[in-house]
């Protein structure tokens, strides 16, 4: 029998606004809870500390601590979720902006969000800015070499209250958040699970053309 070990997945979540306690931020707990409830380690970056990063720019060599703490821990990431306020149809600067500053993992072994299966959650006051923001986030996802999930959540803010850190008005929106974050734990846990295999051959094992293996989860 083969053994194979690989460490719980880390979801990193992004996004929030400059206001403290955000619909989006705690819409963004909330997908964060379905990733931990699937096993997976979680790590918020929220509107506070998006507020702190400077305007990205490239030719700028330097980075702050605040970027570079960003960086290392998407690069560490098996999954992200990223949340956003819908702002005139579009993702708003705040969450872009810590977006732009992953053109700083283009030259790793998984340039930007490869190999990572990336949630996508959105905040708008109306269903026509979530519908259309959601897109846009997809594509951006898409533009960062990521893979969205499946399901992914736009939420009306003028139906839909988030009044405490755990809590959510609408019982249906808050199952739609947790799909986001399982399904983005269990897409890195399956990914895990294809680098832990590395490159064993299972069509040439075993006289029976079968071969047991045997996977655990570290911490």
């Amino acid at each position: 029998m083969k053994s194979f070990e690989f460490r719980r997945p880390l979801v990193v979540g992004i996004g929030g606004t400059t206001r403290a306690a955000s619909s989006t931020e705690r819409a963004l707990r909330l997908a964060l809870r379905g990733a931990e409830a699937e096993g997976a380690r979680t790590r918020l970056f929220g509107g506070t500390f998006l507020h702190s990063l400077p305007h990205y720019a490239p030719e700028h060599g330097e980075r702050t601590a605040e970027q570079l703490e960003l960086i290392e821990a998407v690069r560490e990431a098996d999954a992200v979720i990223i949340g956003t306020p819908g702002y005139h149809g579009g993702v708003s600067g705040l969450v872009k902006n810590a977006l732009d500053t992953l053109e700083e993992l283009s030259n790793d072994k998984r340039p930007y969000l490869d190999g990572r299966a990336v949630g996508c959650v959105v905040t708008a006051y109306g269903w026509q800015g979530g519908g259309a923001v959601l897109t846009s986030l997809r594509s951006i996802v898409h533009a960062l070499r990521g893979w969205p999930t499946p399901y992914g959540a736009a939420v009306n803010s003028l139906e839909t209250r988030f009044e405490t850190i755990d809590s959510c008005s609408d019982p249906k929106v808050a199952e739609q958040l947790a799909t986001v974050g399982r399904q983005a734990a269990q897409f890195a846990l399956a990914f895990n699970a294809r680098d832990a295999l590395g490159d064993l051959d299972l069509r040439n094992e075993g006289s029976a053309g079968s071969t047991a293996i045997a996977l655990s989860i570290a911490d």
